[in-house]
């Protein structure tokens, strides 16, 4: 018992002064047979790794034969350094004494990852033995070579103190297997080094002479696979004795530059700059990355290793999916570099098992390195025979024939030959071909191919020939048409000239056809747009005056029938434009020109010489009433609705009828200005009529020219006036509020009512101007009458507002300018619009009238009753005050009024809006509105309308009354 206590107490002293020396003890290994035989053994599965054991380890050895377990403890080679330990045992069971080699490879391409990946290093420091000769190291520039001595029946323990924390593989070896091993690797690695080295100085020799940028591109990813393979087979550190940090920088520079330069020579073997400009731009960013790449190399070895193996393998798949998709699209370079890429990708593959550990094998790695110098090989191959397969010619010596042929050949032109002593025509087969016709049927005489030839080009056909034999010298160039087997004519452009024998005689007359349908189908769409409507395909202004002309002619030089001029405008069609949209637009100008095209007789003529404008020359009919009936006829079918999707569309036109005078109408123009007058005078007579020219029309016509012109300076000069008519309240007879009307003091045609010159503004926009000169002038007054009037409610006026200002976008601007200006109160300045100003665009109209509301405007429907509107769409617009047209004020045929009356007074009340009355001529007339419950009226039984002066006056008056 006392000796058990003892051994546990120096069991546990020791355990103690292990701890405290920093020394860990290590359980004891298995040991791994060595046979006399053996060639290599693997360890690497073998060996015991210890990490973060500190520059001391303790372990127990294998048991020996005597079944012993020994402790022993090995210290780092450099004291307070934390390497990493690998342990293993070997047993010599001979009776011979062993020698065996330890190998760990510096750098093994198998298992060395993709991301971050093991670049190689030196690997084991030192190898102790627990027992027998200490283990010797051997110079080796490739990997870590350590002698061990195994005595027989010996079983040692071997520590091993580690550079690095990963240990690719240690083999243990005897020596002159290994020696064997080395020199059969050394002859194949000096083979593949040998073709590599031959290749890329091969390829390039044949840049120089031949200068193809498809040539240094090969070149370059040949050297950059040199270089590669120098680096894996360790040529490159004996050669420029590098090794350690060098060896792994140059391992992924060669990596990096491999991709580079395969992704240059896929770029320039396929000359992807010809498909589309964004694959330069791809390629170009792709390669400066991956020239950065080998830069950040000599910072960060294995990052710029890891993603330049990413990249290569991205160069291989995208580059085979490009060639396969070249390939389809009939790019022969495509299609040669198929295997070669195929093979590519392969090896793309394989490598990619090998990095990652699938493929282990200690021959993998150079059947890798001579697999990629066979690829290189091939694509050495086939960029040789695609150049010279292409090129044969292009650097030869050609003759002037030969290069002659090869430009007829380029050209795709038709060749034409005609022996003349034979009178034999040999043309090439694709002439045959495109007409339809059999091999040999245009092959003959020459007078054979006047079948074939259009009826008005055969006897120019024939004068050409006839005058190259004539004259012995000479060359034809001329357009011929042929006939086609489905009667179809084609154009070809021919070429030619005669051969002269030694006889001075015409032998033979050669040349070529070309192919111009397409240019004369082109010539003849431009010249027939040229006098034709692009849109409906009738004629134009030019082509209209050519066939006026002609009419206008035959009429003076013979007793041909004297023209009639129509000129015909389509009624408010910049509205349905507005409405419906051009393309509507375009299709009803289309329908017009088909359905009117129906009524014209061949020897008539009808143009479109404006947007909606149209113009006929009628020569088929003499009798005037014929003539004016066949325009009625024409305005009646314009009056017929189109539907148009979801529209009807009614459309009425404006007429202008103009016969030809011989003294009047010297010009063509002539005839046409006074057609066009008449159409205009029968426009502002509402439309849809049709106007005889009379002469005394260019004078009225003068005349509204002048007054325009004079309208344009008339708000300048002060010459527009704004007049007030009252608006009274029916219940007391007070007065509640005026109507803004205009005036124009003419200085030459005295005072204008609005219905002289507001249509005219309408016409050429100045009722922008004036509107907004009668809403301000309006507004001022108001504001005045406001302030001398204290009243509730307080006094308003109102101003109309034209289609031109409601289209506007700028009205709102205006009233909001206005309003601010004047500071009239709110909703007393109320803008009156028509019934039919609504429903010309109800949605935009609605849109509209509730930002003008919002504004503080108000608003008063006009002239109800008159319009086409519809009760849904009345609804939706804010107006506070309906004005009822006179026409329903007025007294019917039977001396009452008419029902309707009532019904919109009671239709007004129950949408919550005041009536104002137009037309109260008299007291009954006031008083019967009142009854029905009309809360305003306005008309002469209150008063013509006043000036501004006498506005205010009356105003005043109403003033001292209240």
């Amino acid at each position: 018992m006392r000796h058990l206590l003892s051994l546990l107490i120096l069991c546990a002293t020791a355990w103690v002064i292990g701890g405290i020396v920093g020394v860990t003890p290590a359980s004891a290994i298995e040991s791994v047979r060595v046979p006399v035989d053996s060639r290599a053994i693997d360890l690497t599965r073998s060996v015991e790794r210890y990490n973060g054991q500190g520059d001391r380890i303790q372990i127990s050895t294998a048991p020996g034969a005597d079944g012993i377990v020994r402790r022993i403890e090995v210290g780092a080679k450099q004291a307070g350094t934390q390497p990493n330990w690998i342990v293993f045992a070997l047993t010599n069971d001979s009776d011979e004494q062993l020698e065996r080699l330890v190998v760990v490879p510096h750098f093994r391409l198998a298992g060395s990852g993709v991301i971050w990946p093991d670049l190689g290093t030196v690997r084991i420091s030192a190898i102790t033995a627990s027992q027998g000769f200490a283990p010797e190291s051997e110079e080796s520039a490739d990997a870590d070579v350590f002698r061990l001595t195994l005595d027989p029946g010996a079983t040692v323990t071997y520590v091993a103190e580690l550079r690095s924390a990963i240990l690719p593989q240690i083999t243990l070896w005897e020596p002159d297997a290994y020696k064997d091993k080395l020199t059969s690797l050394t002859l194949f690695k000096g083979i593949v080094i040998g073709i590599a080295g031959l290749l890329a100085l091969f390829l390039s020799i044949v840049f120089v002479v031949r200068g193809a940028i498809i040539f240094p591109a090969a070149a370059a990813l040949a050297w950059a696979v040199l270089a590669y393979v120098c680096i894996d087979f360790g040529f490159w550190h004996k050669l420029f004795a590098a090794g350690g940090e060098a060896d792994r920088v140059s391992r992924a520079v060669a990596e990096a530059s491999l991709a580079a330069t395969l992704l240059v020579f896929l770029f320039a073997y396929l000359n992807l700059n010809r498909w589309h400009v964004r694959y330069s731009h791809i390629a170009a960013g792709w390669l400066i990355f991956l020239a950065a790449l080998v830069g950040f190399a000599l910072y960060d070895a294995p990052v710029a290793a890891g993603i330049a193996r990413i990249m290569l393998a991205t160069v291989a798949a995208v580059g085979f999916i490009l060639v396969i998709y070249l390939s389809t699209h009939g790019y022969d370079r495509a299609v040669m570099l198929i295997p070669t890429w195929f093979l590519l990708l392969v090896w793309v593959a394989a490598a990619g098992f090998t990095v990652m550990g699938s493929l282990t094998n200690d021959l993998v790695s150079p059947a890798l390195m001579g697999g990629l110098v066979l690829i290189v090989m091939l694509i050495g191959f086939t960029i040789m025979q695609n150049a010279f397969a292409i090129g044969g010619m292009s650097h030869g010596v050609v003759s002037d024939a030969e290069r002659k042929a090869l430009a007829l050949t380029g050209s795709g032109d038709i060749i034409f030959d005609w022996d003349v002593n034979a009178d034999r025509i040999f043309v090439s087969p694709d002439v045959e071909t495109q007409l339809g016709l059999r091999r040999g049927d245009l092959e003959g005489p020459a007078a054979g191919w006047f079948d074939r030839l259009h009826a008005l080009d055969r006897d120019r056909y024939r004068a050409c020939l006839d005058t190259v034999l004539e004259q012995r010298c000479g060359r034809i160039a001329q357009d011929f048409r042929l006939r086609s087997a489905d009667g179809e004519y084609f154009s070809y452009a021919m070429k030619a000239r005669p051969v002269v024998g030694q006889d001075g005689e015409v032998v033979r007359v050669v040349g070529t056809l070309a192919d111009v349908t397409d240019i004369k189908a082109a010539e003849d769409r431009l010249l027939h747009d040229a006098v034709h409507d692009s849109l409906t395909g009738l004629p134009n202004r030019e082509l209209f005056y050519d066939r006026l002309d002609a009419a206008m002619t035959m009429t003076r030089s013979s007793d041909r029938a004297a023209p009639t001029v129509f000129s015909l405008d389509v009624d408010r069609f910049k509205q349905i434009n507005e409405q419906v949209g051009l393309s509507v637009g375009d299709s009803i100008l289309l329908t017009i020109a088909r359905r009117l095209g129906r009524l014209m007789r061949p020897q008539d003529t009808m143009a479109r010489i404006g947007g909606d404008q149209f113009a006929f020359i009628i020569v088929s009919e003499t009798d005037a009433d014929q003539i004016m009936q066949l325009a009625d006829t024409i305005r009646r079918a314009i009056n017929t609705p189109i539907t148009f999707s979801t529209y009807e569309i009614s459309l009425t036109s404006s007429i202008g009828v103009a016969f030809y005078d011989t003294a009047l109408h010297a010009k063509r123009d002539d005839i046409l200005k006074d057609a066009e007058i008449a159409m205009t005078h029968a426009k502002r007579a509402g439309g849809d009529r049709i106007e005889l020219y009379r002469p005394g029309m260019r004078a009225q016509r003068s005349d509204r020219l002048a007054l325009e012109a004079d309208l344009r300076r008339a708000i300048e000069r002060n010459e527009i006036k704004v007049v007030f008519q009252p608006i009274v309240r029916l219940e007391d007879r007070t007065i509640a509020g005026f109507e803004a009307l205009l005036r124009w003091e003419h200085p030459r045609l005295g005072t204008l009512s609005p219905a002289d010159f507001i249509p005219l503004a309408e016409q050429t926009g100045l009722i922008v101007d004036l509107g907004l000169f009668a809403m301000d002038r309006t507004a001022r007054e108001l504001a005045s009458w406001q302030q001398a009037l204290d009243v509730s409610p307080p006094i308003y006026a109102s101003v109309n507002v034209s289609s031109r200002q409601l289209l506007r976008h700028d009205l709102l601007g205006d009233v909001k300018s206005v309003l601010k200006r004047s500071g009239v109160l709110r909703n007393s300045l109320k803008l009156e619009l028509t019934e039919s100003l609504m429903m010309e665009n109800p949605e935009y109209a609605a849109q509209m009238l509730h930002r003008i509301k919002d504004l503080g405007a108000g608003l008063s429907l006009d002239d109800f009753g008159t319009g086409y509107s519809s009760l849904s769409y009345l609804q939706r617009f804010p107006f506070d005050t309906i004005k009822i047209d006179q026409s329903f004020v007025r007294h019917n045929g039977k001396g009452s009024r008419p029902v309707i009356l009532r019904s919109i007074v009671a239709l007004a009340h129950d949408l919550g809006m005041e009536v104002v009355a137009e037309g109260a001529e008299s007291e009954s007339d006031v008083i019967e509105l009142s009854q029905l419950g009309c809360e305003y009226a306005q008309g002469f039984a209150f008063g013509q309308p006043i000036s501004a002066a006498e506005a205010r006056k009356l105003v005043g008056a109403t003033a001292e009354a209240a």
